[in-house]
């Protein structure tokens, strides 16, 4: 009992330090209040409880370790009143109440340059970058070639589960199609789930209800599954059969955003890539 208590203890003057410290980093002007007559840098605590709508002897308790465990709403409302970064929202949930915020799913950004050079070192190994609604926003010369040529599909219609389920050449190069649409199906539940991202695909879902029966089913199904890691084959038009081992990857930072590599499963399979990249450089 007395170890659990001074845990706590432990946990509260944490989350009051913190507090206390980003409080002391806000400019008042910028907030349109007076900076003169202040004894110390950044907001008053009754400024930013007032700003996170919580009573001021409250707020103070918190800071000086000894307000409880605040509920994740207020936290929430603090986090905005002291102007916290995604990260900085993430540590205050995390010392205050133990466990992350609920993700808040994003859209609309694009991938960095970085990113994308990241992908593009991959010289034989086909990788693209999804959100977590799989559509592709990025890519590399080696996606290109194996996978789709997704600079030639509009931005719509580059979403993995439309182009599986909805595209007869890609439905063609799969190997087992049944057995690749029953895990594309559940992963892409999961991922969505986890992105906080359930209703921002609800109608997407429920039009590739009507464009295909068998997503319908598998929909239906209700089964999760996580991305991870595996073993592919694909069939090229021209090459035959390509077998490829691919790692799911989170992108740090940006819930939203996973990469997906193929690593060539055999040297043979690698040797098949750079020709076809050279074929398509000449």
């Amino acid at each position: 009992m007395a170890n659990r208590m001074s845990e706590t203890a432990a946990a509260e003057n944490r989350l009051g330090a913190f507090l206390k410290h980003r409080r002391s980093r806000l400019d008042a002007a910028a907030f349109g209040l007076s900076g003169s007559r202040r004894r110390t840098p950044g907001l008053r605590r009754e400024e930013v409880a007032q700003r996170a709508n919580i009573s001021p002897t409250w707020y103070t308790w918190l800071e000086q370790g000894r307000g409880g465990a605040p509920s994740a709403n207020v936290l929430d409302r603090i986090a905005h009143a002291l102007m916290l970064t995604d990260v900085e929202r993430e540590h205050l949930f995390l010392i205050g109440l133990g466990r992350p915020p609920e993700v808040r799913y994003r859209t609309g950004e694009d991938v960095s340059p970085r990113l994308q050079r990241v992908l593009d070192a991959l010289e034989t190994s086909p990788a693209i970058i999804r959100t977590a609604t799989w559509d592709v926003v990025a890519w590399n010369r080696a996606a290109t070639i194996v996978l789709t040529d997704y600079a030639k599909l509009a931005p719509e219609r580059r979403n993995i589960l439309r182009l599986l389920f909805c595209e007869p050449h890609v439905r063609a190069a799969q190997y087992d199609w049944d057995s690749v649409a029953r895990f594309v199906v559940a992963a892409f539940r999961a991922d969505a789930a986890r992105a906080g991202a359930v209703s921002h695909v609800a109608e997407f879902v429920d039009e590739l209800c009507r464009l295909s029966p068998e997503f319908a089913a598998l929909w239906g199904d209700n089964d999760v599954r996580h991305h991870g890691d595996g073993t592919k084959r694909l069939r090229h038009p021209v090459h035959g059969t390509m077998s490829f081992e691919y790692s799911s990857f989170n992108v740090e930072g940006r819930a939203d955003l996973s990469m997906l590599v193929h690593n060539p499963a055999t040297p043979e399979d690698a040797e098949r890539i750079k020709k076809l990249l050279s074929e398509r450089a000449d």
